[in-house]
């Protein structure tokens, strides 16, 4: 179950994800709410199944607590993201937010701290990569909210070249708080963070496919080219050299030969 659990969380998220660009209206921001909330219960389940109570309370005060602190900051300030209003499209808000954007942090945080401790042993690096990894993911998900109106920006100026409506503080902000984010996660956690195994893989499979996906629906079905060569490009920092990883693990795997079996006495030894 432990392993399974992953596994079928994931494929439910992906099929979600795949009805998006089929749907409009109420029904999308309906299935925009539903998919944050399995992707937040994916990646806290699997902190969970994981690495124990412990790295799961620490991925939800830093990714959830943190992030709806920060998000309240946001609407009453302008800081550190410019100044911006949530739509009532997306749930119950508090403070200005709805409930479920910081449950969007907290499920693309873990997959991406996963995916640089896959690709650094570097303790720094891994909060460096990490960072990008999860900041970069913004590249695809404001364009795609601000078009559906789910929220609206001020003054978005500058704002990066094909991306109108949003400023460029938007992704520093997402930077800025990311790197905070990582940083603090491992100390956090504890070292249980500090390695990947085979349990890891419905994580690393949900970035990949999180960016592969992205690419193709905001170039082809939602009809965001700009944001789908910004995300592109983005997330590749992470995304190309993770897939690199494990397509030669994979192959390095196939090709390594079975381990000589002992004979077994009373079995083998007989014949």
């Amino acid at each position: 179950m432990r392993r399974r659990l992953p596994w079928a969380l994931l494929t439910v998220l992906i099929l979600a994800q795949i009805c998006y660009p089929l749907t409009t209206g109420a029904t999308r921001a309906g299935l925009t709410v539903g998919t944050v909330v399995l992707g937040y219960l994916l990646s806290v389940g699997h902190a969970l199944l994981s690495r124990g109570a412990r790295t799961a309370g620490a991925l939800v005060a830093v990714a959830t607590g943190g992030g709806f602190a920060i998000e309240a900051i946001g609407v009453a300030t302008g800081v550190p993201f410019g100044s911006y209003d949530y739509s009532g499209e997306l749930g119950p808000k508090l403070a200005g937010v709805p409930l479920i954007i910081p449950l969007a942090w907290t499920w693309m945080a873990w997959p991406a701290w996963l995916a640089a401790v896959r690709l650094t042993p570097s303790r720094l690096g891994r909060v460096a990569l990490a960072a990008v990894g999860l900041a970069a993911w913004d590249l695809f998900l404001d364009p795609q909210m601000v078009a559906e109106g789910y929220w609206v920006w001020r003054g978005a100026t500058p704002a990066l070249p094909g991306l109108p409506g949003i400023p460029v503080s938007n992704y520093l902000g997402w930077l800025l708080f990311a790197v905070l984010l990582m940083g603090a996660l491992r100390p956090l956690a504890g070292p249980a963070v500090d390695r990947v195994d085979g349990r890891d893989a419905p994580m690393l499979v949900l970035y990949l496919w999180t960016y592969l996906s992205s690419v193709l629906a905001h170039a082809v079905f939602l009809r965001l080219p700009a944001s789908a060569v910004w995300g592109a490009v983005g997330m590749a920092v992470t995304a190309v050299p993770l897939a690199v990883v494990l397509l030669r693990a994979r192959r390095d795997g196939a090709h390594r030969p079975a381990p000589d079996r002992a004979p077994r006495p009373g079995v083998d030894a007989a014949a």
